[in-house]
């Protein structure tokens, strides 16, 4: 009975809590990525790689608030104090939580130490052929891209981001910063 009103809420705090964490990816990345001419499943397959960054934050916060909302609502119900009632201490309304708990430490330790590396590397490579394939992703209007020999700014971009105006770069090779070209 306390594992089927457990597994609700944490496969709904978990699914919330992934849906926040991935908002926060991307807040930082969706200018870069929208509008620039990359197809669906490329963004879905990259925030389902930034997405394995955050299971690690959301599972602890997902089985805290799961159990919390548990044991809440039998309190409620007053489930509780039946229990109580019949001579059940708390340990043993808990262990099958603590079984469960423990079953999901195990798949986590699993998660992050062979799935979340492997989910990271191809979200930074992912992420670097995006940049690489795609100049406009780079440079931004206004900004300076610095290179090992030389810096690049872009006074204005087009919608389609493959046109520019009002180029400046600046050439390091000799140490001096010459413009190059207007």
């Amino acid at each position: 009975m306390i594992i089927s009103t457990f597994t609700g809420p944490f496969l709904l705090n978990f699914l919330i809590w992934m849906v926040i964490l991935d908002m926060q990816f991307l807040w930082l990345y969706i200018d870069d990525l929208m509008g620039k001419g990359l197809e669906w499943h490329i963004i879905l397959e990259l925030l389902l790689y930034a997405s394995a960054n955050w299971v690690p934050l959301a599972l602890p916060l997902s089985v805290l608030l799961a159990s919390i909302m548990t044991f809440g609502s039998l309190g409620e119900n007053k489930e509780l104090l039946a229990l109580k009632s019949c001579g059940c201490s708390l340990f043993k309304m808990m262990k099958p939580l603590i079984i469960v708990i423990f079953f999901i430490s195990l798949f986590a330790f699993y998660f992050t130490n062979s799935l979340w590396p492997i989910a990271n590397f191809k979200m930074r490579v992912l992420l670097r052929d995006i940049q690489n394939t795609k100049v406009a992703l780079v440079l931004q209007p206004g900004v300076f891209f610095n290179s090992e020999s030389f810096a690049i700014r872009i006074g204005d971009k087009n919608k389609k981001g493959n046109e520019f105006t009002d180029i400046l770069i600046y050439d390091h090779s000799n140490m001096g910063n010459q413009p190059l070209g207007a």
